[in-house]
């Protein structure tokens, strides 16, 4: 579970007791032999999870905003180097050296971003119902090795660089007939949070919309945000009055209502950390006047899901289609196992680790229902 590129930007250091050197021409010599022998010496470095209670691995390399910081913030196996400017893009041509247990003490958990070079790997259902994915056909104590098991998977095929956290994803607002919502039961949904936060775990909340607004979905989600380990979902496929019989949808400009919906109330509640907040989708239609959609809403962290079952080609054009939506550049990937339920759509064959991880750009999170 190795981690490489960390945003420094959030870290808040005092110069007292810093060795500190600028950029002047005199010092440039000295900085490259010093980072040198670090470089040569080697610079893995394992995160463990349990520092971050589950509830902050956060994004890797997708996240453009900090593929700016990479070259010149980097850690090595002793030291942090670490800008002198506090809560601000790297500006300053000064440095202080800092050591690994320094530098988490400095954290400041606001700025930090969600995934920090780990995937997530979710099973996905309503605890209540065995139709409606793996989530309902297990108890929590039988789903765990499975789902561990499977984690396992996708951390071997993802590379070094990258760890993977589990995770659960709760159906958590239902589309009845007549697009009326069922919710599950909020000692339920504490059940699973505590269950995953015991295992430094993540959960996801998914509303289906059903004849409702975004933004009243978003309100009946958002309370959930206290517990630190819950991220937020909005499934279009489910926005109607009529499921089962026309696919929903929203609009882009509704999905930024949502994301600044949830950003105020993080920013309200001083809520630490970025959240995540994922939107479904398997046909272009789903997601209208997608081109506005915009990724800039402060500690919401928004990731784009392809949805869908179907084989294997289906699934990748599926897939395809969704990174044309530039915008929201980092991707989800949704499998569907073969379940109880005579005539249900599934996977087949079902894609494995290696196959999914082949998709470009990679996704970051991956979901079984």
């Amino acid at each position: 579970m190795a981690g490489h590129w960390i945003p420094l930007s959030a870290c808040q250091i005092s110069s007292k007791d810093r060795f500190v050197f600028s950029d002047t021409q005199s010092m440039r010599f000295f900085r490259v032999f010093f980072c040198l022998i670090f470089l040569v010496a080697g610079f893995s470095f394992s995160f463990p999870n349990s520092r971050f209670s589950g509830a902050v691995p956060a994004y890797g390399d997708d996240y453009s905003t900090y593929y700016s910081l990479k070259k010149k913030k980097r850690f090595y196996n002793t030291f942090f180097i670490c800008p002198e400017t506090v809560k601000t893009p790297f500006k300053s041509d000064s440095y202080y050296v800092v050591t690994k247990e320094e530098f988490y003490s400095l954290l400041d958990w606001k700025d930090l971003p969600l995934l920090l070079n780990n995937d997530i790997f979710a099973f996905y259902g309503n605890p209540r119902s065995k139709k409606m994915g793996i989530l309902g056909e297990y108890s929590l104590e039988d789903l765990e090795p499975i789902l561990l098991e499977y984690a396992k998977a996708y951390d071997a095929a993802n590379g070094e660089s990258r760890g993977v956290i589990p995770a659960l994803y709760l159906i958590y607002g239902t589309c009845l007939p007549e697009g009326k919502i069922g919710y599950l039961p909020e000692n339920i949904v504490k059940k699973y949070i505590d269950y995953a936060a015991q295992r430094g775990w993540l959960v996801f909340l998914d509303h289906q919309i059903g004849r409702y607004s975004v933004e009243s979905a978003m309100e009946k989600l958002l309370h959930f945000l206290k517990y630190p380990n819950v991220h937020l979902a909005l499934d279009p496929e489910w926005s109607t009055d009529r499921p089962m019989e026309v696919t929903g949808s929203i609009t882009g400009e509704e999905l930024n209502s949502a994301q600044k919906i949830m950003s105020d109330y993080i920013s309200s509640h001083n809520i630490p950390g970025n959240r995540i907040l994922v939107v479904h989708q398997f046909k272009p239609m789903m997601i209208k006047n997608s081109s506005v959609v915009s990724g800039n809403f402060t500690s919401v962290n928004l990731v784009h899901c392809a949805d869908g079952f179907g084989n294997p080609p289906l699934k990748r054009l599926t897939y395809k289609s969704n990174t044309k939506i530039k915008n929201m550049p980092v991707k989800a990937f949704k499998l569907f196992f073969k379940g109880p339920v005579e005539g249900a759509g599934y996977d087949d064959p079902l894609m494995t680790p290696e196959e999914v991880y082949t998709l470009e750009p990679k996704p970051r999170v991956i979901m079984y229902q």
